[in-house]
């Protein structure tokens, strides 16, 4: 089966995400939008998994989604926001860490400071929540829809690190490095 296009592992997260923007703006607090929330961070499995980051960063990753599926879950239902917010922000610190580290690894300088200011934000206002004001929190979701955007117009630049996506990426051509020299030669000898 051939792996996603990189471009569309970028794109559904961020089609996911604009939902609960908006609700941001226009029905602060509504419940609906953790539907569309959950989607966002299941789509996000895909992302981190194609994305080059080490397997710590990663495993940052995929923890942070798992707190924010739980936090989803736990919203819709009715668990008190004291605790619910608390729980979104520990796995925000997972996010900064897997957001920052893998846009670090990018080669495109938009995809990297983007992704570093988006990662910053959600890490730092959850070491900073009991004494500052929740709209400092608010540029982290534009910057994450910039950042999801550019990976997706300069996919070659989101790479690809998990060794067996790469592996079939190299085999079908569909990789975004063009293919790794393990997966041309792993080919080349199955051709023998």
């Amino acid at each position: 089966m051939r792996p996603l296009p990189f471009p569309v592992l970028a794109i559904l997260p961020l089609i996911f995400f604009i939902p609960p923007v908006v609700s941001f703006a226009v029905d602060p607090g509504g419940v609906w939008a953790e539907y569309p929330g959950i989607l966002f961070h299941l789509a996000m499995l895909l992302l981190i998994s194609r994305m080059r980051a080490p397997e710590w960063a990663r495993a940052a990753g995929y923890g942070w989604i798992t707190i924010d599926v739980l936090t989803g879950v736990l919203v819709i239902n009715a668990v008190s926001d004291d605790l619910t917010w608390a729980v979104r922000l520990g796995g925000h610190v997972l996010a900064g860490v897997w957001i920052v580290t893998a846009a670090l690894l990018t080669r495109w300088l938009p995809i990297r400071i983007v992704g570093a200011l988006c990662g910053s934000f959600l890490a730092l206002y959850s070491f900073g929540s009991a004494f500052l004001p929740e709209q400092v929190l608010y540029p982290a979701s534009p910057l994450m829809l910039t950042w999801l955007a550019l990976l997706a117009i300069r996919p070659q630049d989101g790479g690809s690190q998990d060794s067996s996506s790469q592996d079939s990426s190299s085999q079908d051509g569909g990789g975004q490095d063009g293919g790794s020299s393990v997966g041309q030669v792993r080919v080349a000898e199955q051709a023998r």
